[in-house]
């Protein structure tokens, strides 16, 4: 099975502390990675958790709130030092692009390597990135500015032949991809045998979903529907509902009923207040609710 993790690089909300940073995690699947945000001091935490920066050519901004993007420009610019050649591929809205051409202006600076921009909101139906192994979705969230959610999904796999099938009817190559694929098999005497009959099913695809910053939003469900793995903001608890919704947060509650209703597997919290050093009081409330959760921890990677 391809390896498919989270890393956590930060889960701190809008104000860094001594003991946790703004958002950032890198999504695994194979060799791949992708970046998902990318807040101050996103970098450091690189070099601190030696999670290297070879194989990321994607980075996915969420929304312009200075803690998911500040460490944006750092890290292309390291990447530039690196003698980076390959271009590089940023999804966001589109007024990133005017932030970071301006910076690199007016520090007089030209990238060794091709910035790559594509603008956020225009179909949630089409995939933003799509090779033959995954695609990846952006949805909208609810918050003061305009966000969005990400989606990794694992294409699913081709069907397994089973061994009996193949020492009885010896099928050719072509055949057996055909097979593979779901087709029917017609052997030699012009019997037409079901795939179902002489196939496995593959392993069902995984699938991990990223939902910082946003109010309660029953409208993400149909996008997040049996996630595997759910990650969701919990900057408040219970006794600061109002808050939340005043500043378009959620609570740890609101992210197991969100995670519960769209039937997740795992839910992993994250986007901490800085006044929660002691989170336990979050897990127990959200456990109320649904009971695969864990609190995120920076630096920890997460099975998809």
């Amino acid at each position: 099975m391809v390896p498919f993790t989270v890393t956590v690089l930060g889960n701190g909300s809008a104000v860094p502390t001594s003991f946790q940073k703004p958002s950032s995690q890198l999504v695994t699947y194979g060799s791949k990675r992708f970046m998902v945000d990318c807040g101050e001091g996103t970098q450091m935490q690189m070099i601190t958790y030696k999670t290297g920066h070879r194989h990321i050519d994607h980075i996915f901004i969420s929304h312009l709130h200075g803690d998911h993007f500040f460490g944006l420009i750092g890290f292309l610019n390291t990447l530039h030092l690196y003698g980076r050649k390959q271009p590089l591929h940023i999804y966001a809205v589109k007024e990133l692009k005017k932030v970071v051409e301006l910076q690199l202006e007016v520090s007089n600076s030209n990238l060794s390597y091709p910035l790559m921009f594509h603008f956020l909101g225009s179909s949630f139906q089409e995939p933003l990135y799509d090779d033959k192994n995954i695609e990846i979705f952006h949805f909208p969230l609810n918050h003061r500015i305009t966000t969005y959610g990400f989606i990794f999904r694992e294409k699913p796999g081709e069907r397994k032949l089973k061994k009996s099938f193949i020492e009885e009817f010896h099928p050719s190559i072509e055949q057996m991809h055909a097979v593979k694929s779901g087709r029917d098999f017609i052997s030699k005497a012009g019997e037409t045998i079901a795939n179902k009959e002489i196939t496995i099913d593959p392993i069902p695809p995984r699938s991990c979903a990223y939902c910082s910053d946003t109010a309660y939003f029953e409208e993400v469900i149909p996008y997040i529907k049996n996630v595997n793995l759910l990650y969701h903001e919990a900057t408040f608890d219970n006794s600061q509902q109002m808050l939340a919704k005043e500043k378009f947060h959620s609570t740890a509650a609101q992210a197991a009923t969100i995670a519960k209703k769209a039937k997740a597997g795992k839910l992993l919290l994250g986007h901490f207040s800085a006044r929660f050093k002691e989170r336990t009081h979050l897990l127990e409330e959200a456990k109320e609710i649904f009971l695969e959760i864990t609190l995120s921890v920076e630096g920890e990677s997460y099975e998809v």
